[in-house]
């Protein structure tokens, strides 16, 4: 039986629909609002695995080109691997659903939301979110949601929810909020150095529309909801776990709190040796073995929490404001265009800069239309920087940071008009105890400033925390520069990065309900403090740009009227291709008239614009041009000056002193300056060889 609910938004409807399509799965819905639909399906394994210690969920948002009326790019005409877009969607999805399922349902979750319609008007991936909790809800899966999300826009000076495609061009500020109908749960974003109270109005903006999307959801289940099934919780407890814990605790306090992260691990290690050794013949079972190391994760969670709370002091002895030791190096590798090390702490990021052509740019084929980036940032997290052993890949992980350093960056970079390269950043995690996306905002703006791309500002990144008592939460802390102890057992994590002038990126995952405004406006605060501290050690390191590397390509970009583009081009590229080859660069020409000249060196591209300039402007006498001798006649030779313009250096012109023959002078093919003299009224043109020899003389002394 098809059931439906319907929520009005503006001049359309958003559909949540059920009953019609993928009937077998545990839970289907089918989203609508305008020419956007997404089809969202969770399943469930048969198997049930006990004492399972984290949630097996897995989200694979994918998008169809069908739905925008497109075929496939490519020599494969069918969608392949998981572009970034789609990775970054089902990060979205995840974050704030995974902490809503039970561990003890012991199946392995799989959520499949498929973008089938596509208005390039709306976006995706809302209606993906929502789609998403609504399937799992009404599904027979054991879900504490639903969750809803929206997307908020700042846009002068008003808040608009959900804004279009073409809105969101326009915005100061865009982030993407997902919670439950008591509070948020995830926030991510970026902005153009937004003020933080700006941020904070949009949160609260937020709330009223995921509310609603929660209640809708509901409405849905009451309609056409599963009964749930049963969960399956381990029944066995850890033997002598009170002597055990009353054992471990001074052991372990004293372990936990020891400098070094490596040192802390191997004390706990020792310790977690020590106390099972006592306990070895109990341990032999694998169950009791489980509980035996969940024991210990929750001694370190109960020492650290009371530690800040009680104390205000963090395993690593800090207090909660203060931010790890920060070193900033540029200039730390001998050929590439640009390169940083920032250290703070136990993380570590080393970022290189190289800079491109617009041969060079990121294009992207995708439902939301074909386009081009001119900036990538990519981020790799290699097992050497935990030091572990494992494979070098890409995964979700490194790309979703990847994405939040670049998106805090780019609000600072220049136009492509005031700087026509391409730019690659790629952060090289060397090392990692907590926030090394944060890291790789750092570095990346170190390793920009080096390679001379004039940013208008710089920008810095930090992650913060949180911990609190409890559900009222009367008694919290905010810790800045979290570890990632602080990550794993803390309540929040919250990235903001930015200038000295405001806001450019975010990321907050939150693992409690109900965060306050004033929680929030108190992190913001605290968060500005400890970027204006970072970026005052890294304007000690470099404040503005060096000058671009010599090993970078020389780029030169100029405008010309476009109806003079035909006449650069030149039949079949005859022109262009002419200047490439004897100027020895590339040249690349826009609809607009915008011209971009790639040269090896400064003095070719200097060249290759001259005479460009002299194609599409007219030829000015007086001007010295560098000719090709193309026909030899008894009364003078007839001399290229510009790819297609040809112009006579009589006899006369070729000496002060009488010339016999004009092959005792020239031979064809020869390069010779030559000066123009004239444009008769035929438009012919009158050249001098001597006289752009004297003058080039007069200029060498």
């Amino acid at each position: 039986m098809v059931e439906r609910v319907t929520y009005k938004i503006g001049d359309d409807e958003l559909i949540l629909e059920t009953g019609r399509l993928a009937k077998q799965a545990n839970g289907a819905v089918y989203a609508q609002y305008a020419g956007t639909a997404v089809i969202a399906t969770v399943c469930a394994s048969h198997e049930v695995t006990e004492g399972m210690d984290y949630v097996p969920v897995t989200v694979d948002y994918n998008e169809k080109f069908y739905a925008a009326g497109k075929i496939p790019g490519g020599f494969v005409k069918r969608e392949g691997r998981p572009k970034d877009k789609e990775i970054l969607v089902s990060r979205l999805i995840d974050r704030p659903m995974r902490p809503l399922f039970e561990m003890s349902f012991g199946r392995e979750i799989q959520i499949v939301p498929t973008c089938v319609s596509a208005d390039n008007i709306h976006t995706p991936d809302i209606l993906a979110v929502i789609a998403s909790s609504a399937a799992v809800t009404i599904s027979d899966i054991p879900f504490h949601g639903p969750v809803a999300a929206c997307r908020v826009a700042y846009i002068n000076g008003d808040y608009i929810i959900n804004p279009t495609f073409q809105q969101i061009d326009k915005a100061e500020l865009e982030i993407v909020v997902a919670g439950t109908a008591e509070g948020f749960t995830m926030v991510e974003g970026g902005a153009n150095e937004v003020a933080e109270d700006i941020m904070l109005g949009a949160l609260s903006k937020a709330q009223d529309f995921i509310t609603a999307m929660c209640h809708l959801q509901e409405e849905l289940q009451k309609k056409a909801g599963k009964e749930k099934l049963p969960l399956a919780p381990l029944d066995v407890t850890l033997q002598n776990a009170a002597q055990i814990e009353a054992e471990a605790t001074p052991l372990v306090k004293e372990a936990c709190f020891r400098d070094g992260k490596q040192a802390r691990g191997a004390a706990v290690e020792a310790v977690k040796k020590q106390i099972a050794g006592k306990y070895a013949e109990q341990l032999t079972d694998p169950i009791q073995s489980k509980l035996f190391e969940a024991l210990f994760g929750d001694i370190q969670y109960k020492l650290l929490r009371k530690s800040i709370l009680e104390d205000g002091i963090r395993i690593d002895g800090r207090k909660c404001d203060e931010i790890r030791p920060i070193t900033c190096e540029i200039n730390v590798l001998p050929r590439p265009h640009g390169s940083a090390i920032f250290t703070r702490g136990e993380t570590q990021s080393l970022a290189v800069t190289t800079l491109g052509t617009s041969l060079d740019e990121q294009v992207y084929d995708d439902i939301d239309g074909d386009r081009s980036e001119n900036f990538i940032l990519h981020y790799n997290f290699p097992p050497y920087s935990v030091g572990e052993v494992g494979k070098l890949t890409t995964g979700r992980r490194e790309i979703g940071h990847g994405n939040l350093a670049r998106r805090s960056l780019a609000p600072m970079l220049p136009s492509r008009s005031e700087f026509p390269y391409t730019i690659r950043v790629v952060s090289e995690i060397m090392e990692s105890n907590g926030s090394s996306s944060q890291a790789s905002t750092c570095g990346g703006c170190l390793s920009l400033l080096a390679a001379g791309v004039p940013m208008k500002r710089m920008v810095a990144g930090i992650a913060m925390g949180l911990i609190t008592d409890g559900p009222k939460y009367v008694n919290y802390k905010i810790l800045s520069d979290i570890l990632g102890e602080e990550d794993h057992l803390g309540d929040m994590d919250f990235k903001v990065a930015g200038t000295k002038d405001g806001i450019t990126g975010f990321q907050m995952d939150i693992k409690i309900a109900g965060v306050s405004m004033d929680i929030m406006k108190q992190a913001l605060a605290q968060a500005k403090d400890g970027r204006l501290h970072i970026l005052g050690i890294m304007e000690k390191c470099i404040s503005k740009p060096q000058a671009v590397s010599q090993n970078a390509p020389k780029i030169l970009s100029m405008k010309i009227p476009v109806d003079k583009i035909g006449a650069l081009i030149g039949p079949g590229g005859k022109n262009v291709k002419a200047l490439c080859q004897l100027y020895g660069v590339t040249i690349n020409t826009d609809d607009d008239g915008t011209v971009t000249i790639y040269g090896k060196t400064s003095l070719e591209a200097e060249d290759a614009r001259k005479a460009v300039r002299g194609i599409v402007e007219d030829p000015e006498p007086g001007t010295i041009y560098n000719g090709t001798v193309k026909r030899i006649m008894d009364f003078g030779a007839f001399v290229e000056i510009l790819p297609g313009k040809e112009g006579l250096c009589h006899i006369s012109k070729l000496s002060r002193q009488r010339v016999e023959k004009v092959t005792d002078v020239l031979k064809e093919g020869q390069q010779i300056p030559v000066k123009l003299l004239e444009v008769d009224k035929m438009g012919r043109l009158n050249l001098s060889y001597i006289d752009a020899v004297e003058e080039l003389a007069k200029k060498n002394k």
